[in-house]
């Protein structure tokens, strides 16, 4: 399937274009937050802490989202959260992906043995609660965005490597496969020219899909204090420094609430859209 084909599945479904609109207004957030963001997110103010968004009583346009118990403006500290977030999410994907991808061709392809042991590895990591797991190797290793990525990355990549691996054991009896056999081709080239791209779909539609859940899983670890750290503006880290203060200024934790919701919300419609663009049987079913 060609882009012009694919793009032509993916723009039927509306709310598959909602998300990716969404998606990319983030990502424009992000990349732009040094030209936009109004204020240093860093920079306090004690005489304006805790002053509302410009729309209520005591608010002014000076801080448009209001301030936070330092009196930090909250509009620069959410768009400069967001870049915490996104470089995490795509970061720890990418990497897991990769490494998934690899392990999970291997598996499939060569069966036997080695397929046995990397799935007792995979149902032993599986075995474990993905927030647990972080949490304990972040209390072995510390916070830090360094950290915490290594912490994401080291149980993400199961989920690639068994989607790969399920696509791999259906594609290598197909003929094509079986004629690049015939003719000689090694492994390596079967692996990487034959099946690999045959199973690009997945591993795109699949990383698409959990970029939202690290994104989550980043945001609850700095919520809890083991993820980045102060004075960095993270969306998690906002939640948390505004808990006290919920019912006295209650815009400390919604907004960063709000842009969390709408982000993952956002990835998860076009992870979808892209699942059912790359499958015809379920852009059929979806029409």
């Amino acid at each position: 399937m060609g882009f012009k084909g694919f793009w032509k599945l993916y723009r039927r479904n509306w709310v598959a274009v909602i998300g990716m609109i969404i998606t990319i207004s983030f990502l424009i957030m992000a990349i732009l937050a040094p030209v936009i963001a109004p204020h240093d997110p860093n920079r306090g103010n004690l005489l304006e802490r805790l002053k509302p968004p410009c729309w209520v009583t005591g608010g002014s346009t000076k801080h448009l989202l209001g301030t936070d118990t330092l009196g930090r403006d909250l509009l620069s500290r959410t768009i400069y959260g967001s870049r915490i977030s996104i470089m995490i999410g795509v970061v720890v994907v990418v990497a897991s992906s990769s490494i998934g991808v690899l392990i999970g061709l291997i598996s499939g392809y060569f069966g036997g043995k080695i397929d046995a042991v990397i799935q007792r590895i995979v149902d032993t990591l599986l075995a474990f609660p993905y927030l647990i797991f972080a949490l304990a190797i972040m209390a072995v290793l510390g916070p830090g965005i360094k950290n915490i990525v290594l912490a994401l990355a080291y149980k993400e990549w199961v989920t690639s490597c068994r989607v790969i691996r399920g696509d791999v054991l259906v594609a290598k009896e197909e003929n094509y496969v079986e004629a690049a056999r015939a003719m000689g081709a090694s492994n390596l080239h079967i692996l990487v020219k034959s099946l690999l791209p045959n199973v690009m779909s997945s591993v795109i539609v699949v990383s698409s899909l959990r970029i939202a859940w690290v994104i989550l899983m980043e945001a609850s670890l700095s919520f809890l204090g083991l993820g980045v750290q102060p004075p960095m503006a993270t969306w998690g880290g906002m939640i948390a420094g505004g808990r006290d203060y919920i019912f006295q200024a209650w815009w400390i934790t919604t907004f960063p609430g709000i842009c969390i919701l709408l982000l993952v919300m956002g990835v998860n419609l076009m992870g979808q859209g892209l699942r059912d663009a790359f499958d015809p049987k379920l852009s059929r079913q979806g029409r």
